[in-house]
């Protein structure tokens, strides 16, 4: 995935009802403070979740951000805007914090041998729920949005320095000018262009070409809803030949926290077969990083019921699965999924 790299989400500058709530917010009143930042809230936490590749970071960021905000409210420069202000935090809160943690990996992304790290920093899935205001910008906007949230270009991101992924985001996603992104970073206008070359350069030798990428239309389209019809269907009756028919001839299938992997359909259909056949399955649709997912649930006989084993994220290639993550860790009630699924609720669940 390429993103368009026409201005998306352009700044605004503070109206009248947004002076009105500064004003009593300067003053000491929280609640106009609330209402002043609350609108931002969501596509800040997307923000900081493309920045650092995790949920509960860019939760603690976004609180860490409006904390400071409300104590410095009296810097804030009136005509600026109260948008750009709040991202101008948030992005240096995450270079921070990206300085002091490791890069977050999906297992494709490791090699083996003895450079290979002993310790991971993994990849964390994104509900897609946290992006409804995504819904209320301009059509073109909102398919950047979306599509940047998607999982090979977070991951893609991970493998930029700190400075080259914030450059790219505040330019190609958020659309905000060269200038002004050079005021949000406190550099210079030839730095950050200097920076977004060298960004776009690595990102395209790591995101699949667009013009030969072709997706299965959109999430909860026609012909999506049959396809996750067959796959769950599949992975529920064991019928790994239609499983590994779905996928392509170079897929990919990993379980992060775990660092094996498998890429091809004889290597996947080896995997497949041990563990589709010798298990009971339940699949339940969901959605994440703007991806068709699944909460998979495996049959417990101590609990008399499933339990949740694992969010699976499929990346599709015309009419065919041509990754599959499936993370297995994941906090299934995130992503409106049920934390143990019985028998009798499978009816109401689908």
């Amino acid at each position: 995935m390429e993103l368009d790299r026409t201005p998306g989400q352009r700044p605004r500058r503070a109206d009248g009802s947004d002076a009105e709530l500064l004003a009593a917010a300067r003053a000491g009143d929280g609640e106009a403070f609330g209402r002043l930042v609350g609108p931002l809230r969501d596509e800040l936490r997307a923000h900081c979740y493309r920045m650092l590749g995790s949920l509960h970071d860019a939760e603690d960021v976004v609180q860490d951000t409006l904390d400071r905000a409300w104590r410095a409210l009296d810097r804030l420069d009136d005509y600026a805007g109260v948008r750009p202000w709040l991202y101008r935090i948030a992005t240096n809160r995450a270079l921070t914090l990206i300085g002091r943690r490791r890069r977050r990996e999906l297992p494709t992304d490791l090699h083996a041998g003895p450079a290979a790290p002993t310790e991971v920093a993994w990849l964390e899935p994104y509900p897609d729920r946290l992006m409804a205001w995504a819904d209320q910008l301009d059509p073109a906007a909102r398919v950047i949005a979306r599509e940047s949230v998607e999982l090979a270009f977070v991951a893609a991101l991970q493998h930029l320095s700190a400075r080259q992924r914030a450059v790219l985001l505040l330019r190609d996603v958020l659309g905000y000018p060269a200038r002004e992104v050079a005021g949000l970073l406190d550099t210079t206008v030839v730095a950050v262009n200097s920076a977004l070359r060298r960004a776009r350069a690595v990102l395209a030798g790591l995101l699949p070409d667009q013009t030969q990428h072709q997706t299965l239309g959109t999430l909860g389209d026609p012909a999506q809803r049959d396809l996750a019809r067959r796959y769950a269907a599949a992975w529920e009756t064991g019928d790994v030949e239609t499983l590994v028919a779905m996928l392509t001839e170079d897929a990919r299938y990993s379980m992060p926290p775990l660092r094996v992997w498998y890429q091809g359909r004889a290597a996947i259909r080896g995997f497949l077969a041990e563990v589709a056949l010798s298990h009971r399955w339940r699949f339940l649709p969901a959605s994440a990083n703007g991806q068709l997912a699944f909460g998979t649930y495996l049959w417990d006989d101590a609990q008399a019921g499933y339990r949740p084993t694992g969010l699976d994220l499929l990346t599709l290639d015309g009419g065919r699965v041509t990754e599959v993550v499936s993370f297995l860790d994941a906090p299934f009630p995130e992503f409106g999924l049920p934390a143990r699924l019985f028998e009798d609720e499978l009816t109401t669940q689908r």
